[in-house]
């Protein structure tokens, strides 16, 4: 007895459609898995057994093998737990699957329920591509399989429900479209108006956030860094929904996305520690999973204490900052993880803090300075559009209880910036001024006399690579969009210069 059944499998981000294969025979009892399944699908014959007998039903006390196919990609993780037992029910004639236009997603707990399934989205938007007619799905999991157009979704609480249905003995109500609630943005967690002072470092925030652009911030410790980086979520525009949907297939496919959480509406915001080593930084593992980086797309990486993190975590961030997606290759193949993401960073002037303070002496000698300055590579800086100073914050301006601009009106302005630039880039890949190649430079930053001549003094004073001479009129752009310019004029060039990286004065 032979039944067939579809399923799915992610790689990368994606998903690829496997076919579940069950064949039952005479012989001594016996299940076999093959298609070359890891430690998880090879445990799922305890768990379908189980959830078979547990939901009422007959498992077959024979020999039984199942093939996923094809068996030239690795399959990983619980997923086919839920489409196992569907085949050897359907082989074993007590249900009829009728269709092969049916797609079965889910894991199996051993009284037969079904639980939360990571990588739903990927695999519905699968079965969407394929022409599938309808997937069945964790009830758990239903409202984000529901965020895929086109597709039914069958929301199943157990086993014993799906053969019920599957018989004709029970209707269940497919999931509505989801994409088109309106889900509400959560309140940010932090907003700027608690920052205090630190009017340039506040305004270097609004430019960076308006165009893209990385940022660096570089103070003695406790003058707010942390606090401004954890405060740029709060100013950045509002995602769109395919943006959240990008953001949210990446979350799913990570497991980090909870079960009430059907879709992520706000822009991420990671802040991983300085211990992280490149591969968490940037994904892979034995199975290739999200990093930091891809799990800060369309988001804020921030990097705090730059300099302790390590040399080589912080070299391979260049690639990914340059092209917004990092390629990760193993033996087996390589995928491809988005990863436009929006660098903070932030670090102190010297070992211990205080270089340049006026308040508090230095007590760090000039080569254990260079030294730890130098932990950051020149090319790696250069990816690096804003360079500001944070300062010690002076009494009078913590005490004062006038409130600051609050995120919701520098919001505002940054969202106004995104529309002029989303109208400049209509029909590309190009979504803001920190995205833009040679080409488009070209086209929308042009100089006028008395600009040229202000770039060809900086260049001249301040040796400027070609990737800052191109950064520079990019970062100029976007002053001049959140100022409502069209032409860029000197004044916009002036500002830009102020956040090129200050000479040591030691």
């Amino acid at each position: 007895m032979l039944a067939k059944c579809l399923s799915g499998a992610v790689v990368g981000l994606e998903g690829a459609l496997v076919q579940v294969e069950i064949d039952i025979s005479q012989g001594l009892p016996r299940f076999d898995i093959v298609g070359l399944p890891d430690a998880a699908v090879n445990e799922a014959k305890q768990r379908v057994r189980a959830a078979i007998r547990n939901s009422g039903l007959y498992f077959p006390d024979k020999r039984i093998t199942a093939n996923l196919a094809p068996a030239d990609l690795k399959k990983e993780g619980p997923a086919y737990d839920l489409p196992i037992a569907v085949g050897i029910l359907a082989a074993s004639e007590q249900i009829s699957i009728g269709t092969e236009r049916m797609l079965f997603l889910g894991e199996l707990s051993l009284d037969g329920q079904l639980r939360h399934t990571a990588g739903i989205l990927s695999m519905v938007q699968l079965a969407n591509d394929k022409d599938l007619e309808t997937v069945f799905v964790p009830a758990v999991d239903a409202a984000e399989a529901a965020l895929v157009d086109g597709v039914r979704v069958i929301p199943i609480r157990c086993l014993y429900d799906l053969s019920q249905y599957l018989r004709g003995n029970l209707h269940i109500e497919p999931e509505p479209f989801s994409g088109n609630n309106g889900y509400h943005e959560p309140a940010p967690a932090l907003d700027l108006m608690e920052v205090r002072g630190q009017e340039h470092v506040r305004r270097g925030l609004e430019v960076a956030v308006a165009g893209g652009h990385n940022m660096l911030m570089t103070g003695p410790p406790g003058a707010g860094k942390t606090l401004i980086a954890r405060a740029a979520p709060s100013i950045m525009p509002r995602m769109s929904l395919n943006e959240a949907l990008e953001v949210t297939k990446i979350y799913s496919v990570a497991g980090m996305l909870p079960p009430e959480t059907p879709v992520v509406l706000q822009r991420p915001f990671r802040a991983p520690h300085h211990t992280t080593s490149y591969v968490g930084l940037v994904g892979g593992g034995r199975w290739p999973k999200p990093g930091e980086i891809s799990l800060a797309h369309r988001g804020v990486l921030f990097l705090d204490e730059l300099p302790e993190f390590q040399s080589a975590a912080l070299e391979v961030l260049r690639q990914p900052l340059e092209d917004g997606v990092v390629t990760i290759s193993r033996a087996a193949g390589s995928v491809t993880l988005p990863a436009n993401f929006m660098l903070i960073a932030a670090m102190n002037p010297c070992p211990c803090g205080f270089f340049e303070d006026p308040v508090r002496p230095c007590s760090c000698n000039t080569t254990a300075i260079l030294r730890y300055q130098k932990k950051i590579s020149g090319p790696l800086l250069d990816r690096i559009d804003i360079h500001t100073y944070v300062p010690r914050i002076e009494f009078e301006k913590l005490a004062d209880t006038a409130p600051a601009e609050p995120s919701a009106a520098v919001r505002v302005r940054v969202e106004s910036a995104r529309e002029v630039q989303a109208a400049r880039f209509a029909g590309t890949s190009v979504v803001c001024n920190g995205d833009m190649g040679p080409a488009e430079v070209r086209q929308f930053c042009q100089l006028d006399g008395g600009g040229q001549e202000l770039m060809r003094a900086a260049m001249s004073k301040m040796h400027l690579s070609a990737r800052a001479f191109h950064r520079l009129l990019k970062l100029s752009r976007t002053i001049a969009d959140l100022a409502g310019d069209a032409e860029l004029k000197p004044a916009h060039l002036a500002e830009a210069l102020q956040y090129r990286p200050r000479e040591l004065q030691l």
